[in-house]
C-alpha cells in the first residue's frame, strides 16, 4: 500500500483538524462544566479518572505505539498486516477482559467512589475495540478523525442537554465514557475494506505479547508523571479542589500541545517508521529537523502566550473560584516546549528505529525524579508542587533523549533554533501583560486583543531577527502566491 506525498499532506491536514477540534472542544465545554460541577466535582472526576488510567494502561498494553509501528512496516503486504492486526487485537481483547474483572473488584472495594467507577466501565470496552492504531499504521487518518469527531460532537451536545448541576457528575462521566466507546466501535464498520481473511490457526500471539510488554514499560513510566500526579494530589491533600485546579490547568496545557505538535508527530512518526525499513537516514534526519523547528516555533509561542493571558483567561474561561489555576499555568508554561522536543524524538526517532529499550530507561529516570519531587512537594505546596515536579521530570527526560539520539538532533542545533524564538516570545509576553494594564474595555475584549496583538508581535519579532524557519516559510508563501497568480 504505497502512500504518496500528497497523501502525507492530506493525513497531516486530517490530523491537524482533529487536534484543532480536540483543542476547541474544551473551549466549548470547560467553561460550562467548570461552573456547573465546580472545583470539587472536577476534582472527583480527575481523581477517579487517574485511577482508571492505570487499568486502561494495562488493558491497552502498549498497543498504540507497537501496533502502529507493526502495521506501518508491513503495509505493502495486505496478508501480512491483516495477520498482525488480528494477532495484536486478540491480545488486546484478552488483556481488556482481565482488566475489566479487576475493575469490577475495585467497584466492590471502594464504596466512596463506587458510582463513578460504574459509570466508567464503557471506557474499558472502548479500549478493547480501539483500532485507531491500525488505521494510523496504514496512514489512513481520515477514518479515525471522522469517527472521533462525530462522537465527540454528540458528547458535547449531550453534556449541554443533560448535565445541569453538581449532582449530574455521574451523568457527565457516563456521557464521556459512552461516546468514547461508540467512537472506537464505529471504526470496525470500515475494517472489511482493509483486511483479508486469516485462519485462526495461523495466528501467533507469543512474540507480539513479548514486544507489546516492551512498549508497555515506557507507557507505565510516562504515566507516573502524567497520571500519578493526580492520584497523589488526591491521596496526600485529601482536597478535591486541588485536583480540580490541577485538572483545569493541564486541560489548557494539553490544548496547546494538541495544536503545537501532536498532529505533526502523529503523521511524520508513521512515515519515518516506513523510511527506517528502507534505511533512508538522510530523509529521516531532514524530516526530524524540519519537525523540530516547527514544534519550537509553535510551543515557545504558546508557552509565553498562555503565561501572558493567564490572569484574564482563567476567570473568563472557568469562572470564579479557580484563581490557583493562574499560578499553575505560570509553572506549566515551559513544559509545552520541553514535551514537544521529547515527543518529537520519541515519535520520530526512538519508536521508529526500535530503540524503545533506551527510551524506557530515560522515561524511568524522569518518572523517578517526578515521584520523589511529588512526595516532597505536594504535602506543602499541593497542586503547585505537582506541577513543578512535572516540569523538572520532563526536562530530565528531554535532556537524556537529545543527548543519546545518535546525532539525529544535536543540542547545539537545538539551542540555535530556540534562542531567537525565546527572545520573540519574551517580547510578546511583556506586550501582552502591558495590554492588560492599559486597555480599559471588557475582559473578553482585552483577551481578544492580547491574543491578536501577541501573535502579531511574535511573528514580527521573528522576522526582524531573521529566524531561519520564519524566513523559509515566508519565501514558501511568496512563491505559492506568485505561482497561483501566474496560473490565473
Amino acid at each position: 500500500m504505497k502512500v504518496s506525498k500528497n497523501n502525507l499532506k492530506y493525513n497531516f491536514v486530517y490530523s491537524m483538524m482533529f487536534q484543532i477540534f480536540t483543542m476547541i472542544t474544551p473551549f466549548i465545554t470547560a467553561p460550562y462544566v467548570s461552573r456547573v460541577l465546580g472545583p470539587d466535582g472536577i476534582g472527583i472526576q480527575s481523581y477517579t479518572g487517574s485511577i482508571q488510567s492505570y487499568f486502561l494502561l494495562f488493558a491497552a498494553l502498549g498497543t498504540a505505539s507497537y501496533g502502529n509501528r507493526e502495521i506501518s512496516q508491513a503495509r505493502d503486504n495486505k496478508e501480512a498486516y491483516s495477520k498482525k492486526f488480528y494477532e495484536i487485537e486478540l491480545i488486546t481483547v484478552l488483556t481488556c477482559i482481565v482488566c475489566l474483572l479487576a475493575w469490577i473488584g475495585l467497584i466492590f472495594f471502594d464504596k466512596k467512589n463506587q458510582i463513578y467507577y460504574i459509570a466508567m466501565i464503557p471506557y474499558i470496552f472502548g479500549a478493547m475495540f480501539d483500532i485507531s492504531w491500525f488505521y494510523n499504521g496504514l496512514e489512513n487518518f481520515k477514518t479515525t478523525v471522522t469517527c472521533n469527531m462525530l462522537f465527540k460532537t454528540i458528547g458535547i451536545v449531550a453534556i449541554f442537554m443533560f448535565v445541569k448541576d453538581e449532582n449530574d457528575l455521574v451523568l457527565y462521566i457516563l456521557i464521556m465514557a459512552i461516546t468514547t466507546m461508540l467512537a472506537n466501535l464505529s471504526m470496525w464498520i470500515y475494517l472489511p475494506h482493509y483486511v483479508c481473511k486469516i485462519t485462526f490457526k495461523s495466528l501467533m500471539l507469543k512474540d507480539h505479547f513479548k514486544q507489546m510488554l516492551m512498549y508497555f514499560i515506557p507507557t507505565i513510566a510516562t504515566s507516573i508523571y502524567t497520571v500519578l500526579d493526580k492520584t497523589l494530589i488526591g491521596v496526600i491533600t485529601q482536597n478535591d479542589a486541588q485536583n480540580g485546579y490541577y485538572e483545569q490547568a493541564t486541560k489548557i496545557i494539553n490544548m496547546a500541545k494538541s495544536v503545537s505538535f501532536n498532529a505533526v508527530n502523529a503523521v511524520v512518526g508513521v512515515r519515518i517508521s516506513y523510511l527506517f525499513v528502507d534505511n533512508k537516514m538522510e530523509e529521516i534526519r531532514d524530516r526530524i529537523s524540519k519537525s523540530i523547528d516547527f514544534i519550537l516555533f509553535m510551543t515557545i509561542g504558546c508557552g509565553f502566550g498562555i503565561a501572558g493571558v493567564a490572569k484574564i483567561l482563567v476567570p473568563l474561561f472557568f469562572g470564579k473560584g479557580y484563581d490557583q489555576v493562574i499560578t499553575l499555568l505560570y509553572i506549566f508554561a515551559p513544559i509545552i516546549t520541553i514535551i514537544g522536543i521529547s515527543n518529537c524524538l520519541g515519535s520520530q526517532y526512538y519508536t521508529p528505529s526500535g530503540r524503545r529499550n533506551d527510551s524506557t530507561k530515560y522515561l524511568l529516570c524522569g518518572s523517578a525524579v517526578n515521584l520523589i519531587l511529588n512526595l516532597c512537594l505536594i504535602g506543602k505546596y499541593g497542586a503547585n508542587g505537582a506541577a513543578f515536579a512535572s516540569v523538572v521530570a520532563e526536562l530530565s527526560i528531554t535532556f537524556l533523549y537529545v543527548k543519546n539520539c545518535n546525532g539525529f538532533m544535536k543540542l547545539g542545533n537545538l539551542l540555535r533554533c530556540m534562542y531567537k524564538k525565546i527572545v520573540a516570545g519574551l517580547l510578546m509576553f511583556f506586550v501582552v501583560i502591558g495590554l492588560e494594564n492599559y486597555l480599559h474595555v471588557s475582559k473578553l475584549m482585552v483577551l481578544i486583543c492580547q491574543v491578536v496583538i501577541g501573535i502579531a508581535t511574535y511573528l514580527i519579532a521573528l522576522m526582524i531577527e531573521k529566524d531561519e524557519w520564519m524566513l523559509i516559510e515566508l519565501r514558501r508563501g511568496v512563491l505559492y502566491f506568485k505561482n497561483k497568480k501566474g496560473r490565473s
